[in-house]
């Protein structure tokens, strides 16, 4: 993978609550998960990759909901854009091959953060908690 700065920055915290940084390590991107007086460093891709895995099995697990509100966005209902909306929710991991030349990542960040997105590590980069208002799973 490509050098690229950390996808989910100011988003991620530690189980205490306490936001985690990023940063350089070597020229490789790092979160840097507080750990009492102690900052463990993580490489931000394999953080990264649990996040995005999490969203997508959250997606997935709704996918004909989601599918269905893309079309009546963009207005379609043909077979071929159903096809390809459902492609792109199979594949949404390949967001980490392509988000910083695709997206803003400020904006993503920023609507991802007014959205009530959050995601709790525990010290040793493992995704304990990602919390998605409005994509909660059913108890």
């Amino acid at each position: 993978m490509s050098r690229r700065e950390p996808l989910f920055s100011g988003l991620v915290f530690n189980e205490e609550g306490e936001p985690v940084q990023t940063t350089e390590v070597g020229g490789e991107p790092f979160y840097a998960i507080p750990d009492g007086d102690f900052l463990r460093h993580i490489e931000a891709v394999e953080v990264d990759r649990q996040i995005v895995a999490h969203i997508k099995e959250r997606l997935l697990e709704m996918k004909d909901l989601v599918v269905e509100g893309v079309m009546q966005m963009i207005g379609s209902d043909d077979p071929f854009t159903r096809a390809a909306v459902e492609r792109s929710l199979e594949n949404f991991d390949r967001v980490l091959e392509t988000s910083a030349a695709v997206v803003d990542l400020e904006d993503f960040r920023l609507w991802l953060w007014m959205t009530g997105f959050r995601v709790v590590v525990n010290v040793h980069g493992e995704v304990v908690r990602v919390e998605m208002p409005g994509l909660e799973p059913s108890p």
